[in-house]
């Protein structure tokens, strides 16, 4: 595959994931109105750390440690989010 085909397929890729991430934070603010009407904290790091420990075992040895930044972002961005749903 050449250079264009490669970004090509990242573009299609790419899209992909924001279609993804969407639909997550679509999640999310579900999520924070149970949390709020539960009375329960944004931050549950019991739940991250599983969450980090699947997508490290999905990646494999030499992913993990780029899968568990890319989803610590992703709970940083969640967080905030659901903050904003508070106000």
């Amino acid at each position: 595959m050449d250079l264009k085909q490669c970004r090509e397929t990242i573009d299609v890729i790419d899209n992909q994931i924001v279609a993804l991430f969407k639909q997550r934070m679509g999640i999310v603010v579900d999520i924070a109105a149970y949390k709020q009407e539960h009375n329960l904290p944004i931050l549950n790091t019991g739940r991250e750390q599983e969450v980090l420990d699947r997508i490290s075992a999905a990646a494999g040895e030499e992913l993990a440690p780029y899968a568990q930044e890319l989803f610590k972002k992703l709970f940083e961005l969640s967080k905030e989010y659901q903050k904003k749903q508070r106000m």
